[in-house]
């Protein structure tokens, strides 16, 4: 038997919570607080079977939707910070604090951000009959005929609807919002023609534009999106600087241990990393990979909640 030195005993005493904290690693729920298909699902069913054989314990998906993710989100929010429950977002989280009323959970409070994924622009698209073109094209139309151009949008409340109030406030015209419960039934409509335009994620409107049965006319990055590139910014459209994206993110309920949010985090970070899933994110949907940690997260989603706020309290958007 090998003789015990005070320095094994001092490694093995070092080694043990280790090894007793990987072996006791939870059941891990991923709750996305939509519906199956959306684009925050897409990512998190792409990431679970990696992300499961990383951490060495079952990872299971539950879609929870209902009022704009609040449900969800609230469900992680008021679970214990035990390392089990994680929470996908997308940008709406931001805007909920102010279009939804009495949340129960505090946005910056009650949940500790884990990883900033990424970010991708909005797209203002129209059916190839429209004869909008250009941004420019939509603006003349609508200055022409106030309260007549109207665009549908995921949801009353939504990013792209408070960034097109934004956009309509610094244009000076006035646009018909037509909300939709979600981008399928609003593309449906938009591909067939019942609204002028349609804001949406490079996520939900790449796939159309690339069958061309909708027409790109602007997007909102501060850059052209790779995949889009004979697509204008707004900002190279007469408004420099306008921006407005979709993105994504990780949080967990507040006072999740940090070891835990560090690994939970870093091997996220190297399943969002395989070729397959970064190829599919970034050249399929044209996400900018952020991969950054809690601060970074912490800092973009105060940001959003300060430019998304103000625009919803200036023109009284509620959410649905």
């Amino acid at each position: 038997m090998q003789a015990l030195t005070r320095r094994s005993l001092v490694l093995g005493a070092m080694a043990a919570p280790v090894a007793a904290y990987a072996q006791a690693w939870p059941t891990v729920r991923l709750v996305v607080p939509y519906p199956p298909a959306g684009s925050t699902d897409v990512i998190a069913r792409m990431v679970q079977p990696e992300l499961q054989r990383r951490l060495g314990t079952t990872v299971i998906i539950e879609n929870r939707p209902g009022a704009s993710g609040s449900i969800g989100t609230a469900s992680v929010a008021k679970s214990p910070p035990d390392g089990s429950s994680w929470l996908f977002v997308f940008d709406n989280h931001a805007a909920n604090p102010f279009v939804l009323g009495n949340l129960p959970f505090d946005t910056e409070k009650d949940l500790d951000p884990v990883l900033f994924i990424g970010t991708a622009p909005y797209v203002l698209a129209t059916n190839p009959s429209k004869p909008f073109k250009s941004l420019a094209d939509v603006l003349a139309a609508a200055r022409a005929k106030p309260d007549t151009v109207s665009y549908g949008s995921v949801g009353s409340g939504s990013v792209g609807h408070l960034a097109m109030s934004l956009l309509s406030k610094q244009a000076g015209v006035r646009l018909v919002h037509v909300p939709y419960r979600g981008g399928g039934p609003a593309m449906n409509d938009a591909i067939a023609g019942h609204v002028d335009l349609l804001v949406g994620s490079t996520a939900l409107v790449i796939p159309q534009i690339q069958a061309n049965t909708i027409r790109g006319v602007a997007q909102t990055g501060k850059a052209r999106s790779a995949a889009l590139g004979t697509i204008p910014t707004v900002s190279e459209s007469g408004f420099p600087d306008f921006e407005a994206y979709a993105w994504w993110g990780v949080f967990a309920p507040a006072g999740t241990p940090g070891e835990m949010v560090a690994r939970f985090s870093a091997e996220l970070t190297a399943t969002l990393r395989e070729p397959r899933i970064a190829t599919q994110l970034t050249e399929g949907q044209q996400v900018t990979m952020a991969l950054s940690g809690p601060q970074e997260l912490r800092s973009f989603l105060a940001g959003q909640m300060k430019t998304w706020g103000a625009v919803a309290r200036e023109f009284d958007i509620k959410g649905e």
